[in-house]
């Protein structure tokens, strides 16, 4: 009876069909391939505003923004966006509501990338393996703060 009753509870809170967060964001990137397109025109700061200010302020962009949507991961609606970097197209997710403990490493077929903690949410950083993701990163992190 205590073992129906763990796998009971286990199956109802989806616990045991979450997949990883890594593995999520590497899901939705396979299905947004148009998002990582090369470009040099920027979303509108209205854009931008519409799909980032219900869930943190971006007080410095962290570079060109040619791609902003709100998306669903791990259920929870989040952020998009795309920057140019040195190499090419770079994802950035804010994911306000996926608290982790430490950094998470994204390894996927041609991308790399990190999950980073950032106060009471994390954001994800992810580009082409030989993309330069460390001034990125940082640039991302000083920028966004979350709403309460």
């Amino acid at each position: 009876v205590a073992i129906a009753t763990v796998l009971g509870i286990r199956f109802l809170t989806n616990d045991a069909v979450q997949p990883s967060l890594a593995a999520a964001i590497l899901e939705h990137l396979d299905h947004e391939p148009d998002a990582l397109r090369v470009t040099s025109t920027a979303v509108s700061a209205q854009r931008l505003d519409d799909v980032v200010g219900a869930r943190a302020d971006m007080d410095a962009s962290p570079g060109l923004v040619t791609y902003a949507m709100t998306c669903v991961i791990n259920g929870h609606t989040v952020p998009h966006l795309v920057i140019q970097g040195a190499r090419g197209p770079v994802t950035i997710l804010l994911l306000a509501e996926e608290t982790i403990n430490a950094a998470i490493p994204i390894e996927g077929e041609g991308v790399r990338g990190i999950v980073l903690p950032v106060g009471s949410g994390s954001i994800a950083v992810i580009g082409e393996r030989d993309e330069p993701l460390d001034k990125i990163q940082e640039q991302v992190v000083n920028s966004v703060h979350w709403k309460t």
